[in-house]
């Protein structure tokens, strides 16, 4: 009975000596992308002086939320705001082509950086969890409430698509209005290699043995890749998986206008896939959109012109 008791106890040692050098062990980088840290993303913060506003979260957490402004706005615009969710890998600041041209359309914008993304706090690429995932972004729209802004329309961008809906889950009464953008259930088809068994084991080990590490690089074959630091090419596995998207619903009940809108060019998601997602939004007050010479991440001018445009035959 010794003998199996130490034989057992002998192969735990082993199988903990292994994974703790799996999970120590470095990942070679395909995108060589330099990212910044907690406490680089909070000087640069500090330093940050176009208009912005910080939210601190339940938990103590510092979420960075960027601001447009509108040169002039008609009385009927005053009390909408336009709250954008950014993307994987992104944050705020490259969706200025959504704030400008949104904002030069009479509607005040604002941008919320994920936790851990962008100039918010929080260590990069992570998140504690679904639940505190979702706090963050309810906090954010009660945050531009409070500002004044009655109306709040939620557009979500790719991984914003995801954010959008738990959004207008948790807090259906106090969402105006919502923006889909290039987003499905399934998309294209061998768009990345699947990692292979050794890397998965890596990933695996690491998730185990320290959890807040970014072990899983987001990367696929024609991929751009920025050199701006704010951007996450790296994240946790627990980031990851926290959300089930396939398994994400609208609730059956939500009764307020949807714009769902996908790029004739998008890389990501196909056409029909997204018409697929649009198919299962609830409601009578729905509206499909496929956007002229749009791929996944260049949205030019005129497709947010057209977001504009149904901006405002949908609340004046």
């Amino acid at each position: 009975m010794k003998k199996i008791l130490y034989t057992i106890l002998s192969l735990l040692v082993i199988i903990v000596i292994l994974g703790l050098g799996l999970a120590y062990m470095p990942i070679k980088s395909k995108t060589n992308h330099m990212g910044v840290s907690p406490e680089e993303a909070a000087s640069l913060r500090q330093k940050f002086t176009t208009p912005h506003h910080l939210i601190t979260t339940t938990d103590g957490e510092t979420l960075f939320l960027r601001r447009w402004n509108p040169d002039s706005t008609k009385p009927v615009k005053n009390d909408i705001a336009v709250l954008v969710f950014h993307g994987i890998t992104a944050y705020s600041g490259p969706y200025d082509m959504a704030g400008k041209p949104i904002s030069a359309g009479g509607y005040t914008t604002f941008g919320i950086d994920y936790r851990g993304h962008g100039l918010s706090g929080g260590n990069r690429g992570d998140s504690p969890g679904k639940e505190r995932w979702i706090a963050d972004l309810v906090e954010a729209v009660r945050y531009v409430k409070k500002l004044g802004f009655s109306k709040v329309v939620v557009l979500g961008h790719s991984l914003g698509v995801a954010s959008a809906i738990c959004a207008a889950s948790a807090i259906p009464n106090e969402i105006s209005g919502l923006v889909l953008l290039s987003g499905a259930y399934e998309g294209r088809k061998g768009l990345s290699k699947p990692p292979t068994l050794f890397q998965k084991t890596q990933i695996l080990a690491s998730s185990i043995f320290r959890p807040s590490h970014q072990a899983v690089e987001y990367y696929r074959e024609g991929m751009t890749v920025t050199k701006d630091p704010l951007f996450n090419f790296r994240y946790t596995l627990r980031f990851l998986t926290m959300l089930d998207v396939k398994t994400l619903r609208l609730p059956a009940t939500l009764n307020i206008p949807v714009l769902v809108g996908i790029g004739d060019k998008d890389e990501l998601f196909e056409v029909d896939k997204v018409k697929e997602f649009y198919d299962l939004v609830p409601g009578n007050k729905k509206e499909f959109l496929v956007m002229k010479n749009t791929t996944h991440a260049k949205i030019p001018l005129e497709s947010w012109q057209q977001v504009v445009v149904w901006l405002n035959k949908t609340y004046q």
